[in-house]
């Protein structure tokens, strides 16, 4: 047959990319209960629609070639849920996928084709870091910080990383500028791995605390979601993706609205507390107003008085910041601010309208805040919603003090502001209120306290509000659902078919 030995000599090439690292490697993560990096791609996009960049690709290094098949970084284009996404993923099996010149012109393939043909991209991380001894000395300077635009993020479409095992050097840079990072539990990011840190510092130092999930979602907050297998944290990716555009000149998808979304929210009574002293979960709050279970909570273990969620309401997407009074009273602290104007940046970079829920007794003061920088914080949070274009909605519900008041949308800062009847607007909390202005403790007169406490409340009503017209509408709380759904029909962005103007699409990805 014509051509028999070049077909015969294609197909031990594919053979050999396609064992990766080899049987005894994949073998021993299927014990561990991983998947391998082909297999991730498998169980993550639509099947059958995988077209691989680069399959044949191996080392520049004429002593390692022949152990580095796809150079370890399998690369290309595939469906999620029916649209086109780009992929990269990392082939521990294969050098610990380090990252190399040749597998380095992979990723930035699939970067460039992804941006410029409006494709979400996918990084399924997994590295040893830096492969040596191609960085080492002045030939290994040679070969980096030859693309300028390497680390250049313009949230033209939307990047998401998955931490699956070691991730050090290229997957914890892209994971930092990546718009949704998931992490399986049991996988450690950092800059460098805990072998070489505790050289580095001359002490031992446990991965965990290095870089585990509790230090990433809770602390750092460099990673959105920790869950307990691959599978999982694949299912969040394809979650993530389903409430944003392909790119950013695209509203997002719409779905079909569950049977029985407009229950909950009539029964939010049952959620509330009558006494504004008592807490609540505000997330409760959120699924009752939005589409039946269609609310995503991301960074949920991280400044945890404010809730920042996707959801959908009448099928389309929406972003919920919501105060949440179950922790700190609901008191935005560095790690608040910081999420929040993050999540703002996502938004208005895809087009996503965001709802403003209310209920803040101010900022968390003391010296902690200020060694972290707290006024800087509240600014940077107010310079990123000063620029927000898409719609915004404001619900007051309850509390909204003092200068919070202005970052949590209100004043001019929304489009529209609604109030429940238990609003509250005061400067600070009215029986705090009367002892500052007034110097009158409850324990010493408590007949005139309660008068000057009744005179303070009546002023910070939702009514008071409302009759200065800076608040354009007070509403049953029942209803918040019907009234954002109509409200966000109002403001749609009409004009430019639903596209914001991504004034925010620069924004630093990590601060």
């Amino acid at each position: 047959m014509a051509f028999e030995k070049l077909i015969e000599d294609l197909k031990h090439r594919e053979a050999e990319a396609l064992a990766m690292g080899g049987a005894e490697k994949l073998a021993k993560r299927k014990a561990e209960g991983h998947l391998n990096a082909r297999e991730r791609i498998e169980q993550l996009t639509d099947a059958g629609s995988f077209i691989e960049s680069g399959r044949y690709a191996r080392s520049s290094r004429p002593e390692v070639k022949h152990k580095t098949p796809a150079d370890g970084k399998i690369a290309g284009f595939a469906r999620i849920d029916g649209r086109e996404v780009g992929i990269v993923s990392n082939d521990f099996t294969v050098l610990g996928a380090s990252s190399s010149v040749v597998n380095m012109k992979k990723i930035k393939h699939v970067k460039q084709a992804a941006s410029k043909r409006g494709l979400p991209l996918v990084l399924l991380g997994e590295s040893s870091g830096a492969r040596m001894p191609d960085r080492m000395g002045a030939a290994g300077r040679a070969i980096i910080a030859q693309d300028p635009a390497e680390y250049q993020r313009l949230r033209e479409t939307p990047w998401v990383s998955a931490l699956l095992g070691q991730c050090y050097g290229s997957s914890t840079w892209y994971s930092a500028m990546s718009d949704f990072v998931v992490m399986r539990k049991g996988a450690i990011m950092a800059i460098a791995s805990p072998g070489v840190t505790s050289i580095a510092i001359n002490k031992t130092i446990d991965p965990e605390e290095l870089g585990g999930w509790k230090l990433l979602t809770g602390i750092s907050g460099l990673a959105d979601l920790a869950v307990d297998t691959d599978e999982q944290a694949l299912a969040a990716i394809r979650l993530f993706l389903s409430y944003l555009p392909g790119h950013n000149m695209a509203p997002p998808p719409e779905y079909p609205v569950p049977q029985g979304s407009d229950d909950a929210c009539r029964k939010i009574f049952d959620i509330l507390p009558e006494s504004r002293n008592q807490v609540y979960d505000v997330r409760k709050i959120i699924a009752a107003i939005a589409d039946l279970d269609s609310s995503f909570e991301l960074k949920a273990r991280y400044g945890k008085s404010i809730a920042t969620v996707l959801a959908r309401l009448d099928g389309k997407s929406v972003g919920f910041i919501a105060s949440n009074p179950m922790f700190k009273g609901g008191a935005l602290d560095a790690d608040a601010c910081q999420k929040v104007t993050s999540f703002m940046v996502l938004c208005d970079s895809f087009n996503i309208p965001i709802v403003f829920l209310v209920d803040v007794p101010g900022f968390l003061i003391g010296v902690e805040g200020e060694i972290r920088g707290m006024p800087g914080k509240v600014i940077n949070w107010l310079n990123a919603l000063s620029q927000v274009t898409v719609p915004k909605v404001t619900i007051i519900m309850r509390k909204s003090y003092g200068q919070a008041y202005i970052n949590m949308g209100g004043g001019k800062n929304t489009d529209e502001l609604a109030c429940w009847p238990t609003a509250d607007l005061g400067f600070m909390d009215p029986a705090v209120s009367v002892n500052v202005l007034h110097g009158v403790k409850r324990e010493d007169d408590p007949e005139r306290f309660d008068q000057l406490k009744a005179e303070v409340e009546r002023d910070t009503s939702a009514w008071g509000l409302a009759e200065l017209y800076e608040a354009q509408n007070v509403i049953d709380p029942r209803d918040t659902r019907d009234f954002l759904i109509r409200t966000l029909q109002v403001h749609r962005l009409r004009l430019r078919n639903g596209v914001g103007e991504h004034r925010l699409a620069n924004w630093p990805t990590s601060f």
